[in-house]
């Protein structure tokens, strides 16, 4: 299942930005997403990073307001950038319309509570469906792959890394949600999709992965000071506690007066991508 459709490409820096759709197997539906290859010899394969995007946002958000080309180009970086939850006809959607549950909110994981337990398998997605098209289809290669995030992609970004350490050779992220077990808009999610058992929610909470021996070799946090997530969703600080604790290595910056937008994002994009760069070598 690894054929793709182009929905549109443009030349950009030298190389080619993508949008691409295809059939997903784990979650049961059409899926869209991004990929720009930056300007590379015939026969050349590439390192990979991967870009999960936050609440309400699809792989457009990034694509469009990233500003990740230039940089892209300059390193020979792929960027992958996927949608945040399955979409289309039959995927339910939160029942009372609201942003952080059901569509743009699948939180990288594998929804077991009904209704969302058939299409909302979004760690599935990452781990295995979308990687298997993208070796089938662009110029990568998978042996060098680095993850980052936003906000809930973040998140993403952090547990899906501590799960899959020989996998990703690098892990950094914008604003993330350290610990969805302590933030409402997190146990908001891991009920929602998983079920009041609280039992397998630590295995998507950063936080707890590093606290039960879960390590990566190096992470890079970037997070705004003004942001006005900071103190109820994100709750950097425990991040730096558990790191501090358990000796797993990170650089968590602070970033006097930025916000959680991606004037944030795009400030400091260059500077993660150059890291990954620097991760990814062969």
């Amino acid at each position: 299942m690894t054929a793709i459709e182009t929905v549109s490409t443009n030349k950009a820096h030298g190389g080619v930005q993508g949008v691409y759709k295809h059939h997903a197997s784990s979650t049961g539906t059409e899926m869209t997403f991004s990929v720009y290859v930056p300007p590379h010899e015939d026969g050349d394969v590439l390192p990979v990073v991967w870009f999960l995007s936050g609440l309400t946002c699809t792989h457009a958000n990034v694509t469009e307001k990233g500003e990740f080309r230039e940089a892209c180009a300059e390193l020979g970086l792929i960027l992958v950038a996927p949608d945040t939850s399955p979409r289309g006809e039959g995927v339910p959607d939160d029942p009372y319309g609201s942003y952080d549950l059901g569509l743009g909110a699948g939180f990288y994981l594998n929804a077991i509570e009904a209704p969302y337990a058939t299409h909302y398998r979004m760690q599935d997605y990452i781990e295995k469906d979308l990687p298997e098209v993208i070796e089938a289809n662009f110029p990568a290669d998978m042996t060098r792959q680095g993850i980052m995030g936003h906000s809930m992609g973040g998140h993403g970004a952090l547990t899906i890394a501590l799960r899959n350490p020989q996998r990703f050779k690098a892990v950094s992220a914008f604003a993330p949600i350290v610990s969805p077990i302590n933030c409402p808009w997190g146990e908001k999610a891991l009920k929602g999709y998983l079920g009041a058992d609280e039992t397998s929610w630590p295995e998507y909470d950063a936080v707890a992965l590093i606290a039960s021996g879960a390590r990566v070799s190096d992470m890079l946090i970037d997070q705004g000071t003004d942001d006005q997530f900071l103190e109820e969703q994100l709750k950097t600080n425990l991040l730096e506690e558990v790191c501090e604790d358990t000796g797993q290595k990170a650089t968590i910056r602070y970033q006097p007066g930025y916000d959680h937008s991606y004037y944030f994002i795009s400030s400091f994009m260059a500077d993660h991508l150059d890291w990954h760069a620097e991760r990814l070598k062969d």
